[in-house]
């Protein structure tokens, strides 16, 4: 981990203002996207300008950003989102995502009766593989990208849908691990929560995307490739994100150093949801499975 994101006393985790007095301890960002970029209706304009600012930063080799999103649709599409958004291509260089790997974890099946379960806005996540589709009565794969209504809806809805595949054994491959992600003031389910009752049904789940390391590893072979093939050394890589149950998990599970931003899905949690400044955290995160190296209120420079 690089030393300049280090508390001031051991076992204490660093607040920080902003990047700018770390940022050239590292050579790479892994940085997530919702609820860090945006929060699913506005762009977080400060978050883009550190991310600019970074990859300008001079150095032995070129500071990469590589945004790894457990969005259940191709990297292009998230692209595509993020214009929308108004976010600068300027603040990243790529996009990995987890439909990313669902693809690759579908086209390793494709002989397999593979069935969907989420709403028609995930469907790109499809195109072009040569799978053999089946309904939900014949298939022994289903990929869940979501809820069908995630306004309304929550996983529990689904349970009389789970209970006849988990009885067959029928493998869901889950395309976004999220429990829930933000859309605005709101927190909304995702996949990762109709994944986690399927579990809990006895059925078998393969996940792709955070915080499981094969996103990790793509997202890191990824920034590599950009400069030749040329090894980055994980002790120069840092992931933003702002949940601890798969940003900051995930980022210990690699052996990177981490930066949770703390105005995201925990903001409920650590009183910060109405604009309230930052306080003191310590008790909740002695609470949390896994700690970040760093908590940041927005990223910002």
């Amino acid at each position: 981990m690089a030393e300049m994101i280090r508390a001031s006393h051991p076992g204490e985790v660093a607040i920080l203002d902003g990047i700018a007095d770390v940022a050239s301890g590292f050579d790479l960002i892994l940085c997530d996207v919702w609820g860090v970029l945006h929060d699913g209706v506005h762009a977080h304009r400060g978050a883009s300008e550190a991310l600019t600012r970074f990859r300008a930063l001079p150095g032995a080799r070129p500071r990469r950003v590589v945004l790894v999103s457990n969005a259940p649709r191709p990297g292009s599409a998230v692209l595509a989102q993020l214009d929308g958004f108004g976010v600068p291509r300027t603040a990243y260089d790529t996009i990995v995502t987890s439909g990313d790997l669902t693809r690759r974890l579908m086209a390793e099946r494709a002989d397999a009766a593979m069935h969907h379960l989420g709403p028609d806005r995930d469907l790109p996540i499809f195109d072009g593989l040569d799978l053999t589709r089946g309904g939900p009565d014949e298939a022994s794969h289903v990929v869940v990208t979501g809820l069908l209504d995630d306004e309304t809806e929550t996983a529990a809805d689904y349970r009389g849908v789970l209970e006849p595949w988990a009885a067959r054994g029928v493998t869901l491959i889950c395309a976004n691990p999220d429990l829930v992600v933000e859309r605005g003031e709101r927190l909304i389910p995702c996949a990762g929560a109709i994944a986690a009752l399927y579990e809990e049904m006895g059925g078998p789940v393969v996940y792709a995307g955070k915080p499981h390391v094969p996103v990790y590893e793509a997202a890191l072979t990824t920034a590599e490739a950009l400069d030749g093939g040329a090894p980055l050394p994980r002790d120069r890589v840092l992931a933003v994100g702002d949940a601890i149950r798969t940003d900051i998990a995930g980022a210990r599970a690699f052996g990177i150093a981490s930066l949770l931003v703390a105005r995201g899905i925990h903001a409920e949690e650590l009183g910060v949801a109405a604009g309230a400044p930052l306080g003191d955290i310590a008790h909740w995160l002695e609470a949390q499975a896994k700690h970040p190296d760093a908590v940041i209120d927005l990223l910002r420079w």
